[in-house]
């Protein structure tokens, strides 16, 4: 075997080791890319590609999933979005705005290996402290939580299924 035919071998060994793993979402065709020795992928809401870690292998489902199934719009889609929280700067996943520019959807996502703790659910509700939206989508990929609240009554109900976007209470 030649040197050129190993390096070709190493090249495909160490590209299947980034491609990460399936998730418990539907599949959707991504553009990846290999730069030097990392995988990037395109974000459709950015419009620019991104390294490929396995919390936006996790987001960039999301982002193809509320388009191509749940049917929210592109343009309605805000990815890492900016947030203010107690002077600290934060951000979050997904935001969801509806056609008046209110924010109805914020999403926490997190790798596949992290699991889905009450710290992340803290975490979102303080998020959702500061956007105040009905809807909440917390994910690793594997595991998905949707929440629905009330702020009329304080409530709030988990929800089997995240619904599609013509069917929020927005």
């Amino acid at each position: 075997m030649k040197i050129q035919d190993l390096q070709n071998v190493l090249k495909i060994v160490v590209l299947n080791m980034l491609i990460p793993t399936p998730l418990n979402l539907p599949s959707y065709p991504f553009k990846l890319v290999r730069d030097k020795n990392k995988l990037v992928i395109f974000d459709e809401i950015r419009k620019k590609y991104l390294v490929l870690t396995p919390e936006e292998w996790v987001r960039q489902h999301w982002i193809q999933h509320l388009i191509n199934t749940k049917g929210f719009p592109k343009t309605l889609i805000q990815s890492e979005g900016g947030l203010k929280l107690n002077s600290l700067q934060k951000r979050t996943d997904i935001v969801v705005f509806n056609n008046l520019g209110k924010r109805v959807l914020i999403a926490e996502l997190k790798a596949p290996s992290v699991k889905i703790t009450q710290a992340v659910f803290d975490q979102v509700a303080r998020y959702n402290m500061v956007h105040r939206v009905p809807y909440l989508l917390v994910s690793n990929g594997m595991q998905h939580f949707y929440c629905q609240i009330n702020f009329e009554n304080g409530s709030y109900i988990f929800l089997e299924e995240l619904p599609h976007y013509t069917e929020l209470n927005i």
